[in-house]
């Protein structure tokens, strides 16, 4: 790797300035040359002296830019750059007149003054004592942050996390942090634990300190929370874990454990006899889970002096659309009419959209107020289109907003409920805890619930296995429909997930249908193959676009069949490197207009336009194209449906190329044609849920690429993705399980 060069000059201009997390696009004039630099420098105005450590990267429109890495800064010294810097607004209560007098009076000691004398600014004609106080006031905040970010620059703590802990604690900032650099992990500032163990070495803060083992503690839950699911952990797993990451006794670890407990850092849930250990968020939703559902079982609705008669409404609905419902779908529209909460479940063709609607259909007659929602956009869509109401993502419904910390919070809540008599939540196999619990706080005791899902896909994204734990509770109305129905039955995209589902092998041999399978047992010839289906064969045969029409869904992210390397294989062809076409360069992708990106992290604060519609937040899992590129502005315009929105460069690391996408990225989306490479030795990604899941992406054709074998492997592992919650035990003290001959439909 190159030793990192130097630079230093005056800004010139800050072209684009992120607040958030300190990153800037300036021209820094060193006295020979005006240089664009870019980076997470963190603060810095016009008529500033930068002193910047990085390298020298070309752009392709742009030319050569310096990508900065470390930052010093230094005041201007001269009067001409000192007025420069104060006429450029950097301190709020100076304009361009009064830094004109301010220089006037003080020249090259102008800042000196301002920070160590202010009262001497009263010598300015005009100034009055409020005026001055407020530009005291402001110069020592700014003087205090720039200090701090070079403070932590340092020892390699980002401005970011600099910028966000002075927003906490201000000019204490410093102190506080040198008494304890573990707050740095907290949520309010987000940094890893790992990262913040170097900086507390060079403090000495000892391994068996308190404030490190009890964040190192709280690092293991959220580790196991964000990457492998679990709401919570056994204790004596979590001791073993932390004893060894954290290099420390067990005596040390129980000490600090129980000193955790009593300051609710964390939380212990005895379950049958067994103590788990939970983060507060955690414990708090999964408790609030089980009693609101108690609430929903136990409400009983004010006796009405007509009550609708609701066999004649079924009787009406049938007529109505035409349909002749099975006797599960009559079972579910009883049970979603007369009960607060009903649970419908099914694989594909077995009828849950017809059921849907004509529940929907009912609540309407009786002019009951209906909401549907669903985890992601995509998702909201789709019920959206098969039902033909209107749906909205969960977090849209709630609207979602920050905290002064930056922290989510929803406007309806038990406070501010949401004005509905009949909530329906599509696709709840995506939903975890948190977001359920966030829901049912914002629902009216009186609102009836039901909740559409396939148990058989994969779990959330998010912590627990809350669908499968709520049907495995067996203390609710659960409806599920298995009867595939006539028009279902020819399509073979539904046959073979059915099979699949009930551990039997799909079949390979047709090819007259929606179901295509080509053997490839190389991996460069599947790579070949899948490269030329979606470039080319696909498109002619079917008169289809490569981008809006094909998905690829990979089990995995690495190797020649993974999403990364077919990604770049996809985009060098169908949308190539091309002089004309700016493009921004993120840690794994190069990205330029035209490309097929997707969202992977919630990000509620972007603004969008929709025709005439205005709206905040892009989730995770949207796909979307980009329009255009401006590195000079720093910023790229992207489409994702119809919403458009302008991102600034930085935020591009939230984005990923979409040409292929995961398994676990495709859940709750359906696509006109899905081609998925099935080889590979990925034990922990080779199991029946998730290759169902991926198989019912398809809407008319899925062609699957590699071996008999392969498919067959992962048909027979019933893996299921094991996650520790107490949610289920939770659930059964707060409901009599219910007694039924079908378990299924209990």
């Amino acid at each position: 790797m190159n030793e990192n060069q130097h630079i230093e000059g005056t800004v010139e201009r800050v072209i684009f300035r992120n607040e958030t997390n300190g990153y800037l696009i300036l021209e820094l004039n060193t006295g020979n040359e005006l240089i664009t630099v870019t980076g997470e420098i963190g603060e810095a105005d016009d008529g500033e002296v930068l002193s910047l450590w990085g390298q020298y990267a070309p752009h392709p429109r742009y030319g050569m830019q310096f990508e900065a890495e470390v930052c010093e800064w230094k005041l201007p010294s001269t009067a001409a750059d000192i007025e420069r810097y104060l006429c450029s607004g950097s301190i709020k209560g100076i304009g361009k007149s009064l830094a004109s007098k301010i220089v006037k009076a003080f020249g090259d000691d102008t800042l000196n003054i301002i920070e160590h004398q202010p009262e001497r600014l009263m010598e300015i004609r005009g100034m009055t004592q409020n005026k001055c106080d407020e530009i005291a006031k402001e110069t020592k905040h700014i003087f205090a942050m720039k200090s701090i970010i070079s403070y932590f620059d340092n020892y390699g703590i980002k401005p970011r996390y600099a910028m966000r802990a002075f927003r906490l604690w201000g000019t204490d900032c410093r102190q506080t942090i040198e008494k304890n650099p573990y707050l740095l992990c907290y949520e309010t500032i987000g940094m890893d634990f790992r990262d913040v163990e170097n900086y507390a070495h060079d403090l000495h803060i000892p391994k068996d300190a308190y404030c490190r083992v009890s964040a190192g503690i709280v690092h293991v839950l959220r580790h196991n929370a964000s990457n492998d699911g679990h709401t919570c952990l056994p204790l004596d797993r979590l001791a073993k874990t932390a004893v060894s990451f954290l290099e420390i006794s067990e005596s040390v670890f129980y000490e600090t454990y129980q000193k955790a407990l009593d300051e609710e850092i964390i939380i212990e849930y005895l379950k049958e006899e067994r103590e788990f250990v939970y983060l507060p968020e955690y414990f708090y939703a999964e408790q609030y889970i089980a009693k609101r559902i108690g609430v929903l079982h136990r409400y009983q609705p004010p006796e009405q002096e007509s009550q609708p008669d609701i066999s004649a409404m079924i009787a009406d609905a049938e007529k109505d659309s035409g349909i002749a419902y099975a006797e599960l779908q009559k079972q579910a529209i009883l049970s979603a009419l007369t009960e607060g909460m009903l649970i419908l479940t099914g694989g594909p063709g077995t009828g849950k959209t017809t059921t849907l609607n004509a529940i929907i259909s009912c609540f309407q007659k009786q002019e009951q107020e209906v909401l549907i929602a669903a985890p992601t956009g995509r998702a909201a869509k789709r019920i959206s289109d098969l039902t033909g109401y209107p749906a909205k993502t969960i977090h849209r419904l709630l609207e979602v907003q920050f905290d002064a910390s930056g922290l989510q919070k929803f406007v309806h809540d038990e406070e501010n409920p949401l004005s509905c008599d009949v909530i329906i939540i599509d696709e709840m196999s995506m939903v975890d805890v948190l977001l359920f619990s966030a829901l049912l706080r914002a629902l009216r005791t009186d609102c009836k619930l039901i909740l559409v899902g396939d148990s058989d896909q994969l779990p959330s994204v998010g912590a627990g296995n809350l669908f499968q734990h709520l049907l495995e509770s067996q203390c609710m109305t659960v409806i599920t429909l298995k009867e595939i129905f006539r028009q279902a039955q020819k399509s073979m995209i539904v046959t073979n997930a059915h099979r699949i589902v009930s551990g039997r092998l799909p079949d390979l041999s047709r090819k007259d249908n929606d179901f295509f399978f080509f053997y490839r047992k190389d991996f460069q010839e599947a790579s070949d193959l899948l490269t030329d289906l979606v470039c080319r064969r696909l498109p002619k045969a079917y008169s289809c676009s490569p981008i809006k029409d094909i998905q690829i869904i990979c089990p995995s992210k690495i190797g020649i069949l993974g999403t990364v390397q077919v990604n770049k294989s996809l985009q060098a062809r169908l949308n190539p490197p091309d002089a004309q076409k700016p493009q921004v360069k993120s840690q794994i992708y190069e990205f330029r207009p035209g490309d097929k990106v997707m969202q992977t992290k919630n990000n509620y604060d972007i603004t969008w336009v929709k025709d005439d519609e205005n709206g905040k937040g892009i989730f995770n899992g949207d796909i979307g194209t980009i329009i255009s590129v401006n590195r000079h502005q720093g910023e790229a315009v992207i489409d994702f449906d119809g919403r458009k929105t302008v991102y600034p460069l930085t935020m591009m690391e939230q984005l990923d190329l979409a040409y292929a996408i995961t398994v676990h990225k495709s859940q709750g989306s359906e696509f006109d044609i899905v081609v998925m490479p099935v080889l590979g030795k990925l034990k922990h990604l080779t199991y029946r849920n998730l290759f169902y899941t991926a198989v019912t992406r398809a809407k008319k054709i899925l062609i699957l690429i590699g071996t008999p074998d392969k498919i067959r492997e992962m048909v027979r592992s019933v893996q299921r993705n094991f996650r520790y919650s107490c949610l289920k035990y939770m659930l059964r003290k707060e409901l009599p399980v219910i007694e039924s001959d079908n378990p299924e439909n209990s």
